[in-house]
């Protein structure tokens, strides 16, 4: 389902990166990070990426810089959040941005970067 797809993993709990990583990689995927900082997030941006897993909360600083450079070159992204309002992210990021509250299962998170990624390949933007 993720066959050949580029997707950036920002997630600053080593258990929890690890963990995407490999749920991406058994599906296909190859993995970009993980990015543990919103300044190392930034830096991995790249033209190759077809979507990325944005945890909200880095160490205390929100992912929101990352969301807003994807956002900028138009690639897709997914919240994976356990403690942000899933409201508040769909009222910056509008209504139809995935937010998947921790824990989320697998085939939770696979369907979703799937879903942002062929959204974005039919956005004519």
């Amino acid at each position: 389902m993720l066959d050949d797809l580029n997707i950036l993993i920002v997630e600053d709990e080593a258990i929890i990166a690890l963990d995407l990583s490999m749920i991406l990689e058994e599906r296909g995927a190859t993995v970009m990070g993980p990015c543990g900082t919103v300044e190392e997030a930034v830096a991995a941006v790249d033209p190759s990426l077809h979507v990325a897993i944005l945890d909200v909360d880095l160490r205390g600083q929100t992912v929101f810089p990352v969301a807003d450079r994807l956002r900028q070159i138009g690639k897709p992204f997914v919240f994976h959040t356990g403690r942000y309002d899933t409201n508040a992210l769909r009222a910056r990021y509008g209504e139809d941005t995935p937010v998947l509250v921790k824990p989320a299962g697998d085939t939770a998170i696979v369907k979703a970067l799937a879903q942002a990624r062929a959204q974005a390949a039919d956005d004519p933007r």
